[in-house]
């Protein structure tokens, strides 16, 4: 009997090593919104990592989280490091493209609770009188990665994180306009 149950044991971990192996090397989470006000009007929200804070999904999630910021307070080089509860960990995010009005790339490096290395950017899109503003995040997945992707939905967690963070965003840029 211990020997059919350690055969049962072998063969899950077996097949759970090989349905991780499988899942995706590389993923991707993208929202957008339209915001009633020219892309001028919301690129120095973005832009300027201060500002942050009055949007952030994640500033909401750690209140207390402390805030850091280093090199230019706008545009590429700029940069802002976090420190904070569980649900927003350690890390920080660089400016490393910067188009006015029309696209940000962000290097963000996460230390805690999951070291990793990943890509993000907005762009801004004039529609009928607006702005359609798309915020993505890319990056590489491990091994540790693919197997919590079968547990957690990654895009459902980040994208709904996104989602609050861009509806943030036009509250805060409408009613300013």
């Amino acid at each position: 009997m211990l020997g059919i149950i350690l055969i049962f044991a072998v063969v899950a971990v077996i097949v759970f090593i090989i349905i991780t192996a499988r899942q995706p090397a590389e993923f991707r989470v993208t929202r957008t919104t339209t915001i009633s006000a020219p892309a001028a009007a919301i690129f120095p929200h973005v832009n300027t990592l201060q500002k942050w804070h009055a949007w952030s999904p994640w500033a909401k999630l750690d209140p207390n989280a402390t805030t850091t910021f280093d090199g230019p307070e706008s545009g590429i080089g700029a940069v802002m490091g976090w420190a904070g509860n569980n649900k927003v960990g350690v890390g920080s995010m660089t400016i490393t493209d910067s188009r006015p009005d029309e696209y940000i790339q962000f290097r963000l490096d996460f230390q805690k609770h999951f070291k990793g290395t990943n890509s993000a950017e907005f762009t801004f899109q004039a529609d009928s009188g607006q702005t359609k503003v798309t915020w993505t995040m890319t990056g590489r997945n491990d091994f540790i990665g693919k197997a919590m992707g079968l547990i957690m939905n990654c895009d459902k967690m980040v994208g709904g994180q996104f989602e609050k963070g861009l509806m943030n965003l036009k509250s805060v840029v409408e009613a300013l306009a």
